[in-house]
């Protein structure tokens, strides 16, 4: 199984972002870990993460034919991006929506997400256990390939 885990605005900044909300750890961190899990489930997986919606979308649109899954979690633009839903439907590669923090029990605005229409289903409040998680749906979704 090949997955492509894109990460959006501000993910980057990790660890210095509103310690209170997204936690200690670092993006280097959660990149460690998502990696120890991947070497231990036999699951390749590639990185990209951007400040840029377009860049974003440059990024699903390259996966076509080249991944078997996407994990995303792609920050502010879950409540403002049709650009990257549509990039999504596009490719039509099964996706699973992670956010580290319960953007449900966040303000109104968070509780939005144009992004969900395209995912499997999306996984909220967990921190980096949800990628994890993200990566277990996937598989299961997918099979054993």
């Amino acid at each position: 199984m090949k997955v492509l885990v894109i990460n959006g605005p501000n993910l980057n900044m990790l660890g210095i972002r509103e310690p209170a909300v997204y936690g200690s750890r670092t993006y280097a961190d959660l990149l460690d870990n998502i990696k120890a899990y991947c070497i231990r489930e036999n699951i390749k997986v590639a990185f990209f993460q951007s400040n840029s919606e377009g860049a974003i979308i440059d990024a699903i649109q390259e996966a076509y034919q080249q991944m078997d899954g996407i994990v995303i979690n792609p920050a502010a633009y879950t409540h403002t991006s049709i650009a990257i839903l549509d990039a999504l439907k596009a490719v039509n590669i099964p996706t699973v929506e992670v956010h580290l923090s319960d953007i449900g029990g966040r303000e109104d605005y968070r509780k939005i997400s144009y992004i969900s229409e395209a995912c499997l289903t999306t996984i909220s409040g967990k921190h980096f256990e949800g990628y994890l998680e993200a990566l277990r749906v996937l598989r299961k979704h997918l099979g054993n390939i």
